[in-house]
């Protein structure tokens, strides 16, 4: 098992596919009573956030403390970091109170590399910038088998704000690595040029939903992230949402068994409709619950499942 989780491209088939494996077994907690195994006890693991997240840090925290870890929560607000802290200085202090693991979140591309350097423990990246999101594609394969039963064939249509999408990047990785194909589809300006080559030998690039949409097993709609938009990238949401957002007629072009996709937060009515976010295909509160389990793995085979 590799040492830290950094990128999507850290995974080969056989060590993704362990994560996986391991995911389904730790999906049985959730079903007992006591939702507690003993595998991490005596270990620490730090989630150090430097940006706002609700889904990504709580999952690591469950996910830890299922595992009977010592949890520690790091926010950048209210620490020294707002008196000018440098990343460095705050994986020293982590590292002399013995964090075994450190979740780390930043808006630096790059940072949870940096940090890899600096401490002895392991390093899992839960979002640095635009650059990667590994365990968030972890999941959503897992949600993929799950519900499909297969990853090797699938074709999977990543949908949306591609360019400011850490998602996108770490899924197009991951599901390639695993057999699937991937078509990038949104405007020409959310969809850097070279891209597809950059990141995975066959990736297809599509500017037109309508026409893939009927030959793919899951389409995932990516958040439009107006926060880091300096630019306009498109005229307006509502013409955004009539080319680019999956209501519930484009819903209808999906091949039966299709599942509709979306890592969260949503734009209700601009990426996606409400009609097909809670419709019985969207599987958004499975990849949540998921998420759970595949952290669960993650921290399990870095800290406890090949060190004992």
């Amino acid at each position: 098992m590799i040492r830290h989780l950094l990128s999507g491209a850290d995974l080969d088939a056989d060590t993704a596919t362990e994560i996986l494996d391991t995911a389904a077994e730790m999906a049985t907690v959730a079903g007992r009573e006591i939702k507690k195994l003993p595998a991490l006890r005596g270990r620490t693991v730090v989630n150090l956030f430097y940006e706002d997240s609700t889904r990504t840090r709580i999952s690591f925290e469950a996910a830890a403390k299922r595992l009977s870890a010592d949890v520690i929560n790091f926010s950048a607000k209210g620490s020294s970091v707002a008196k000018g802290e440098s990343l460095k200085d705050t994986a020293l202090t982590l590292q002399a109170m013995g964090a075994d693991a450190v979740v780390v979140r930043h808006p630096a591309s790059g940072a949870p590399h940096r940090l890899a350097n600096w401490v002895d423990g392991s390093v899992v990246n839960a979002g640095d910038g635009t650059h990667e999101h590994p365990t968030q594609a972890l999941l959503d394969a897992y949600t993929m088998r799950a519900r499909l039963g297969r990853l090797a064939g699938l074709s999977v249509a990543v949908v949306g704000d591609v360019l400011h999408s850490r998602v996108a990047r770490s899924n197009v990785l991951l599901l390639s690595t695993l057999g699937a194909k991937v078509t990038l589809v949104g405007p020409p300006t959310l969809i850097p040029v070279d891209i597809a080559g950059a990141l995975a030998p066959g990736i297809d690039v599509s500017y037109d939903l309508d026409a893939v949409l009927p030959n793919v097993d899951a389409v995932m709609m990516l958040r439009v992230q107006r926060e880091r938009m300096q630019d306009s990238y498109f005229p307006s949401a509502r013409e955004y949402a009539r080319r680019y957002g999956l209501d519930g007629p484009r819903m209808r072009r999906l091949p039966e068994h299709a599942i509709v996709m979306h890592p969260g937060p949503m734009n209700r009515g601009m990426e996606i409709t409400p009609e097909v976010a809670d419709s019985p295909r969207s599987t958004i509160v499975e990849q949540v619950t998921n998420g759970v389990s595949v952290r669960m793995a993650v921290l399990y085979l870095l800290l406890g499942g090949n060190n004992r």
